[in-house]
């Protein structure tokens, strides 16, 4: 349940007609010289154990990727990692809204034309068939719901559980949109006890400043930002 720009349509739009491309990311010099005057070094994590690692992939469903070029460029860097990762032998989880009626503060807040849209943005049946069709899944990867903006969060998502079960202690954040469900997944899950990853070109916002500004915040305080390149490295290391 991902919050679109108000200034968006909310129906389906035709595909925009520019070239696809992800976000113009960056994280400015003084937060990378902050951390390495603290600890030492650019990032918290410079190496993964692949079989404690999971991708977590954040409603990349049809109700937002259809309506906002960034979520469709980023498609093909979720599924190099997902592929890289998959092949040596970690986890990737695959999450989607899950539908229940609109409460009252939804309806209060959004209005009710709008909280009706986000309450059923996740679509119905089973759990592949609701992503994005360009999508690579694999039958034996996890899927799951979350009933909160966050896939982490207390008894709103079984994720956390299915994660923890396989041993899983870093988590690759990836998905849509990057300042509010990736945002608070990666906030929910450090406070977890997780090792979080944001993918800085496999999440997408509405806008640059928007998806800069998660960026920002999660490197100071949450966890590392890397680019694909980087994460296709480390798991092959």
């Amino acid at each position: 349940m991902d919050v679109a720009d108000p200034a968006q349509p909310l129906e389906p739009q035709p595909l925009d007609a520019r070239v696809l491309e992800p976000h113009a990311w960056h994280i400015e010099e003084r937060e990378y010289a902050r951390h390495e005057s603290l600890r030492g070094r650019r990032f918290a994590y410079t190496e993964f154990d692949v079989a404690r690692t999971a991708l977590v992939v954040i409603d990349m469903v049809p109700f937002h990727v259809d309506t906002n070029p960034y979520c469709r460029a980023i498609v093909p860097n979720i599924n190099r990692v997902a592929a890289t990762l998959r092949e040596a032998g970690g986890t990737v989880a695959w999450v989607v809204p899950a539908f229940a009626p609109p409460s009252a503060r939804m309806i209060e807040f959004f209005g009710a034309r709008v909280a009706a849209k986000y309450s059923g943005s996740g679509g119905d049946g089973p759990y592949p068939d609701r992503l994005w069709p360009a999508l690579d899944a694999d039958p034996d990867d996890l899927f799951t719901e979350k009933s909160a903006f966050s896939g982490f969060f207390p008894g709103r998502s079984d994720l956390p559980d299915l994660l923890e079960q396989r041993g899983v202690d870093t988590v690759l954040i990836t998905g849509t949109v990057t300042n509010v469900c990736c945002e608070s997944s990666a906030r929910d899950a450090s406070t977890r006890g997780f090792r979080v990853v944001m993918v800085a070109d496999a999440n997408a916002a509405r806008r640059d400043r928007d998806h800069n500004a998660t960026l920002h915040t999660v490197y100071r305080s949450f966890g590392d930002v890397r680019p694909t390149e980087d994460l296709l490295t480390m798991i092959t290391a």
